[in-house]
């Protein structure tokens, strides 16, 4: 298994929350979010997925949409999360930190919709000095079927 190590203050809780609570910021590829809603609808009752994060300011969505939105279409009330402190400096919107985060949430928050896979973000490892994918700090989570 790969881990990173980060800054403590950068995720402050993993739990479930209303899905209506949840914002996304970037369209969704079709395809794979009907492969991964397949997944979710043919599973047994014990399911495991990965968090979706969010930013613990405005609920935006930082990495998940495709969970998020496959989750909704399936009809589920709530959602894991990992709330994170977007607003560190160890996490940046692609290679080059490209888009201003104020302005991914206000978008985010008028229904402007980036293109799918828009943004990239990163966060930083404090071992390898080095940044990595931000989903590396989702956590696995059980999922309870409606």
């Amino acid at each position: 298994m790969f881990s990173i190590k980060i800054d403590n203050d950068i995720v402050k809780e993993i739990k479930e929350i209303d899905i209506s609570k949840i914002m996304p910021h970037e369209k969704v590829l079709i395809d794979k979010k009907e492969v991964l809603k397949g997944n979710l609808k043919y599973k047994d009752d014990k399911l495991i997925i990965s968090t979706i994060l969010i930013c613990s300011q405005s609920n935006m969505i930082i990495d998940g949409h495709h969970r998020y939105t496959a989750l909704k279409e399936l009809g589920f009330i709530k959602a894991p999360v990992t709330l994170v402190n977007y607003f560190t400096d160890k996490i940046i919107t692609d290679e080059n930190d490209s888009f201003l985060k104020n302005e991914i949430i206000s978008n985010s928050k008028k229904g402007i919709l980036y293109e799918p896979k828009s943004t990239k973000h990163l966060i930083f490892c404090n071992n390898t000095k080095s940044w990595h994918p931000i989903i590396l700090i989702s956590s696995w989570y059980p999922l309870k079927k409606i």
